[in-house]
């Protein structure tokens, strides 16, 4: 034991003065302070009105080895309003330009969609717990911390505007339930494509993403394919998305004890549509989702009514000043749970604040 003690004195030691005559890694930092008032008008209630303040700060840190290897990691002080710090893994560039993400790497099909333009602001209401439809693309975006990604360079395959990504994460320690869901194994591969047709950039990505529940009862697993096709023609840029699959949803299904259990989601259906124009100054956008779900008791076959989410947004911003950008936004949502429209989570919203950045 005495033996072991010094050792460990020696080793904790040495490390020590490493550690003061190292260098320090290149670091930089960035935030933001976003200010507003958001209004919110919904089918079963009257106009209501309230402060929205978030802010976030996160500093990136980097340094290239003697080989030409850049590593890569960061974290946030806070993330918008939890007050929280997240820190990030890690991420190896290599000297060809594909990279490697460990560590929270994420799902390869999601990095590699094409950006679907949508409105900025905080205007907008929230759907309902019991409502299954998905918001989004990226709904099947589900992986452990635990896991890797890998980015291509450029031109993959010798294919000129090609780039590839694959993904995998792994939980195999969960805790498995017959009620609650986490996400277990997952593995997901991404395509991205770009090319040029006279003025205009063409840019196509998506993939899909599988990955298992820890939970026992579930018939379903997490499952997702999506694609995305932006176009950009000088100061205008439009596209549209689609995704589909199934998923297992953590928190409890319709007609359930709130937190009771978890529930199964099928025949899951989400497109979005938008714009975006630039004139000097300002910034007009235009985005639209709709979204379908069916859920149902675990291990059951999904049936009746499918849960649903449409949203139409648009959004103005105008630049006052270097860092400084006012927002003016409205959205119109309508939801429904099995069917019937859910008065509280629709309505109109509408959002006036000011972004500030460094």
């Amino acid at each position: 034991m005495k033996k072991e003690l010094l050792v460990a004195t020696a080793l904790v030691t040495s490390m020590g003065m490493v550690a003061s005559t190292a260098e320090a890694a290149s670091a930089t930092f960035s935030g933001k302070a976003r200010v507003g008032v958001k209004g919110v008008d919904s089918k079963s209630a009257s106009d209501t009105y309230s402060a929205h303040e978030q802010a976030s700060f996160s500093v990136s840190i980097s340094e290239t080895t003697d080989s030409g290897i850049k590593i890569s990691t960061g974290f946030d002080l806070t993330d918008e309003n939890d007050g929280a710090t997240d820190v990030s893994g890690l991420t190896f560039t290599f000297t060809d330009d594909s990279k490697l993400d460990l560590i929270e790497a994420g799902n390869a099909a999601p990095s590699k969609l094409a950006t679907v333009p949508s409105a900025s602001g905080e205007q907008g209401i929230s759907a309902s717990t019991q409502n299954a439809a998905p918001s989004g693309l990226t709904y099947g975006n589900a992986s452990d911390k635990v896991g890797f990604e890998w980015h291509s360079a450029a031109d993959f395959a010798g294919v000129g505007g090609l780039k590839a990504g694959i993904s995998a994460s792994i939980n195999d320690d969960g805790s498995t339930s017959a009620t609650t869901h986490t996400t277990e194994n997952s593995y997901s591969v991404g395509l991205s494509y770009v090319t040029t047709a006279g003025d205009t950039t063409v840019t196509v990505g998506g993939g899909f993403v599988q990955a298992s529940s820890t939970n026992t009862a579930s018939g379903l697993d997490n499952s997702s394919t999506m694609v995305a096709i932006s176009a950009v023609t000088g100061d205008l840029t439009v596209g549209v998305g689609y995704a589909g699959g199934s998923y297992v949803r953590a928190n409890t299904m319709s007609g359930t004890t709130a937190g009771a259990s978890a529930g199964d989601v099928d025949d899951v259906s989400v497109l979005t549509a938008g714009a975006k124009y630039v004139s000097g100054d300002m910034t007009f956008a235009l985005g639209v989702a709709d979204g379908e779900g069916t859920d149902a008791t675990l291990g059951s076959q999904a049936s009746g009514s499918a849960d649903s989410y449409n949203k139409i947004a648009a959004s103005v911003d105008y630049v006052v000043a270097p860092g400084v950008t006012a927002t003016f936004g409205w959205s119109d949502s309508t939801t429904e749970d099995e069917g019937s429209e859910t008065a509280a989570n629709s309505g109109t919203s509408w959002y006036i604040g000011a972004n500030v950045s460094f």
